[in-house]
């Protein structure tokens, strides 16, 4: 499986919350290193730290698969990168002769 269809696959209701956890002190921290007024070194720097962390925490969660899915997407088969033609067996046979 990879990144795209990680990406498009459901995600868990939890790692749902924690994206908009992430989602959140991203912007928070982002409003705080672009402020217009001067503001002491140590906040910015923290400010910055923790925009890295609401980025990466948004990015893993986004990317956790739920593998408990509905039965149409197990008919369907794609969602956990197996496609239908790799899943069957192969039916070639040889004669000798």
């Amino acid at each position: 499986m990879n990144v795209v269809e990680r990406a498009k696959a459901p995600t868990p209701k939890f790692f749902k919350v924690l994206r908009t956890i992430g989602l959140a002190l991203l912007a928070v921290s982002g409003s705080i290193v672009a402020a217009p007024v001067a503001l002491p070194a140590v906040i910015v720097t923290v400010a910055g730290y923790a925009a890295v962390a609401g980025g990466v925490l948004s990015a893993v969660s986004q990317i956790t698969v739920d593998t408990s899915i509905s039965s149409a997407t197990v008919a369907d088969n794609t969602i956990l990168g197996n496609k239908k033609e790799e899943a069957q067996p192969e039916t070639h046979t040889k004669e000798n002769g």
